[in-house]
C-alpha cells in the first residue's frame, strides 16, 4: 500500500483500496461539482476516470470551481481536470472527453464504466443520462445545486428517482442553479456526499441514498431525507 493512501485506513481496507484502484468512474461535467468530484476521487484513489465536459473556463466561474484559475481562463475544463490531477495523483489515470453528452454520444461515453456521477447544471441533460445509465445497467449519482441548497441520491438501473424528484416541491425542481446563484461553499459540501455515495456503490458499504434524497438547505441547517421507495 502506497503511503499516500495511509490515511484511508482504517476507514478503507487494503481490499477496498485494491477495488477503488480498478473502478471506472465517469464524471459528467467538470464545473462547481465536477471539479470537486475529480478531484477527490482521485485523491481517495480511485484509479481510472473519465471526465466529459466540453465547455472552456470563464472569470465567472473562479467564485466557486476548484479546477478553475487565472491563468486557464478560456482552456477546455476536461484538459484542465487532467492537468490538475496530474500534479494531484499521477497514478490516477484521467480521460479528458472535450464533448457535451448528447443522444448520439452517450451510450459510447458512459459505457465501460462501474459508475456514473451526475455534474450537471440543467434537469434535460440529467433525465437523458438517467436514460442511458439505466438502460447500460450502469448505477448514478445525482447532485444539484442553487444557492444555499443542494441534493445527492443514488440510481441504481431499474430506478427512476429524478423523475420523482423533479415532480415534485424540491428547491431544485425548476432548474433553478442560474437564478439562485451558488457561492464557493455549496458545491463543495454536495460534491463531498457524491463522492461518499460513489465509495460505497463502489465497495457495497453502508447503505446508499438509493430512493431516497437527500435534500440540504444551509440557509437554515436542515438535512432532511426524503424516501420514495
Amino acid at each position: 500500500m502506497k503511503k499516500r493512501y495511509l490515511r484511508n485506513m482504517s476507514a478503507l481496507s487494503e481490499e477496498d483500496m485494491v477495488k477503488l484502484n480498478k473502478s471506472r468512474v465517469c464524471v459528467i461535467g467538470c464545473g462547481g461539482l465536477g471539479g470537486y468530484i475529480i478531484e477527490m476521487l482521485a485523491r481517495v484513489g480511485v484509479g481510472y476516470i473519465t471526465a466529459i465536459d466540453g465547455d472552456v473556463f470563464d472569470e465567472t466561474n473562479l467564485n466557486r470551481q476548484l479546477l478553475c484559475n487565472i491563468s486557464n481562463i478560456g482552456l477546455n475544463k476536461a484538459d484542465e481536470a487532467r492537468n490538475r490531477i496530474k500534479v494531484v495523483n499521477p497514478d490516477i489515470v484521467i480521460d479528458p472527453i472535450v464533448e457535451m453528452i448528447d443522444e448520439s454520444n452517450i451510450d459510447i461515453l458512459l459505457k465501460g464504466h462501474d459508475l456514473v456521477v451526475d455534474a450537471l447544471d440543467n434537469i434535460k441533460t440529467r433525465r437523458m443520462l438517467q436514460k442511458h445509465s439505466s438502460k447500460l445497467k450502469i448505477p448514478m449519482v445525482h447532485g444539484a445545486i442553487a444557492g444555499f441548497y443542494g441534493q445527492v441520491t443514488t440510481i441504481y438501473p431499474e430506478d427512476n428517482t429524478l423523475d420523482l424528484i423533479y415532480s415534485g416541491k424540491s428547491q431544485l425542481n425548476k432548474g433553478i442553479e442560474k437564478e439562485l446563484g451558488n457561492p464557493s461553499f455549496t458545491p463543495a459540501l454536495i460534491a463531498s456526499i457524491q463522492v461518499a455515495e460513489v465509495i460505497k456503490v463502489l465497495l457495497n458499504k453502508g447503505e446508499p441514498l438509493r430512493k431516497k434524497v437527500l435534500f440540504i438547505d444551509l440557509l437554515n441547517n436542515s438535512f432532511d431525507v426524503v424516501d420514495f421507495s
